[in-house]
Formats: C-alpha cells, sequence, structure tokens
C-alpha cells in the first residue's frame, strides 16, 4: 500500500454519488494523493459528502475539497462516474443514450482539461463511453482509460480462489472484451503460480460457462438486491489511481483503444504514469478470438448509432 504522495498530486471525481464518495474514501484511507476534489451537479449534495468525508480525514494526511469543474479539469487524474443508474434488468449498453449526453456536458465544463491528465472512465457503459471519450477530450488515447474488466477478473479470481483453495494472488486469469453481456474469460491463458489451470482442477465446459454467468451476473444480482454496487468498483478504481500515480506498471484489464478492434475494448495493458503505457498480448484459442470479435462488434455496432 502506499504510505505517502510522491508528489503533491490530486485526483478528482466527477459524481459524489455512492460510487464517487467510496473512490473518494479508498483514496483517502490509501494515502494515494495529495488532495481528493469532489465535483457533482448537485452542489448541496456534493458539500454534504466532503463535510462528511473530511470526518475521516483525521485518519490520513489526505485532504478533500468541493471542486468546480474547472478545477477539476486541472487534476492529475480525473474520474468520471457521473451517470444514470443501472437499474434491475437492464444492461450497461441500455444506458448508452442518457450517459452520451452527460459526458458531454461533463467535458465541456472540465474544459480547458491539463494536457498530462488521465482519464479514468467508471460510469457504464464504460467502454462505449471511454471511446467517446476519446473522442471529446483532446487527450491521446493512452491517457484516457475505462475500469473495464478489472472488477470481473478480480470477481473470477476470486471464484477460482475459493474453489481451489489457494490465494486470489496466486491465480492469474482474465476477463475479456465488453463490461457487460458480451464478456468471456480467458480460460485458455488461465494460471495458477504458472502452472496452467487444468494441471490443477479439470473443470468441464459446462462449469466455464456456469463461473462465466456467474462473474458477468454478480453486479446484477447485487443491484437488484442493494440498488447499486460501489465497494468492488470504488476499491478497484482507487487501485488503478494508485498504480498511475505511483508508475507502478501493473498488468490490467483495462478498456482502452484497440487499433485492431477499432474500439475500446478490455485486453491486459501495462498502467503507468502516462495511463496504458503498452498493450500485452493474450495467447487465445479459436473460440476466445471468435467471442472478442463478436464483443467488439457489439461495441462498434454501438458507438455507431451515434
Amino acid at each position: 500500500m502506499a504510505t505517502t504522495s510522491n508528489s503533491y498530486t490530486s485526483v478528482a471525481i466527477i459524481g459524489a454519488g455512492s460510487v464517487g464518495c467510496t473512490i473518494a474514501h479508498t483514496l483517502m484511507l490509501r494515502r494515494v494523493c495529495a488532495e481528493v476534489r469532489l465535483v457533482d451537479i448537485a452542489e448541496d449534495l456534493c458539500k454534504a459528502q466532503v463535510q462528511d468525508l473530511q470526518d475521516a480525514t483525521y485518519l490520513t494526511n489526505v485532504r478533500i475539497k468541493y471542486a468546480t469543474p474547472q478545477e477539476a479539469g486541472q487534476s492529475d487524474i480525473i474520474v468520471i462516474t457521473a451517470g444514470a443508474k443501472q437499474k434491475p434488468g437492464e444492461t450497461r449498453l441500455d444506458l448508452i443514450e442518457k450517459n452520451y449526453k452527460v459526458l458531454g456536458s461533463v467535458l465541456k465544463g472540465l474544459q480547458p482539461i491539463n494536457p498530462l491528465a488521465i482519464i479514468l472512465l467508471v460510469a457504464n457503459p464504460v467502454d462505449v463511453l471511454t471511446h467517446f471519450t476519446q473522442q471529446m477530450s483532446g487527450l491521446p488515447k493512452n491517457q484516457v482509460l475505462g475500469s473495464g474488466t478489472l472488477l470481473d477478473s478480480i470477481r473470477l479470481r476470486g471464484l477460482l480462489a475459493q474453489r481451489l483453495n489457494v490465494s486470489d494472488n496466486s491465480i492469474n486469469a482474465y476477463v475479456i472484451g465488453e463490461h457487460g453481456d458480451s464478456q468471456c474469460v480467458a480460460w485458455s491463458s488461465a494460471t495458477v503460480s504458472g502452472a496452467h489451470i487444468s494441471l490443477i482442477d479439470d473443470i468441464s465446459e459446462e462449469e466455464k460457462v456456469e463461473i462465466g454467468k456467474l462473474v458477468s451476473g454478480k453486479a446484477n444480482a447485487i443491484i437488484k438486491a442493494k440498488g447499486f454496487t460501489s465497494y468492488g468498483i470504488g476499491a478497484t478504481a482507487a487501485n488503478i489511481c494508485e498504480a498511475i500515480l505511483f508508475d507502478q506498471r501493473p498488468v490490467y484489464p483495462l478498456s482502452c483503444w484497440h487499433e485492431e478492434h477499432q474500439c475500446c475494448i478490455s485486453l491486459p495493458a501495462v498502467v503507468g504514469r502516462n495511463g496504458v503505457v503498452t498493450q500485452i498480448p493474450l495467447p487465445l484459442n479459436d473460440k476466445e478470438r471468435e467471442q472478442i470479435e463478436a464483443s467488439a462488434a457489439t461495441l462498434r455496432d454501438q458507438i455507431a448509432k451515434f
């Protein structure tokens, strides 16, 4: 865990709802940056959230402040969570029309954006919104990324860790593609401390399908019961910010531009101070390649409507 900020760094969070404030709280507790800036169109709510979060700063030396969109635009990292929430039974792609309009308004308010800033999309549908943000922000593509399937991959590793009775950190397995219904598990490259997972447990094709459904359906199950998700994505987004600000260079399946697929889609990428440092080729079998191509086609179709 980071203990101090390596310089005066700031993270702006656009959207003071459950997700945005959970990210802010996690950033504070992990001392990822010097200052967290919270922005929301609902000013009274945002100011109240800031006041509440400030009461927790006695545990940390991180400052939290209510900020204007222009102040947020000058931050080192700009995390966009603002947008309509996913309702029970609604797909992430159903949110496009609503959140496309919200995104345009947000990016207009941030101008002029710090040319060295990294924009992290958390709002859904994250892949499509990442694509539009790359177009609208004026920043290089490597500086605009989405949380993608990192949380899905964390969920996958948790399920496999329970099944195999090993630590999550011993498992290297990715959910790839769209952060949504067309995502898939890259079973052909899944390993446990370097050993292919098939050498540890002979998981049948039927079981693989079921595990994939459990992973992709977990968010909906949580939303159905409590109305939203916040802790998992809050921790994930804060972890991405930490990797960026401290130039840690982990390999994460984040949503970023892939020339081959002509869209933003989640495949392993190295993440550092400049955003996406490089992309890592992932060995896939024929079925998985077909699934990725189908997932990319779904995203391109949605983007083309705008």
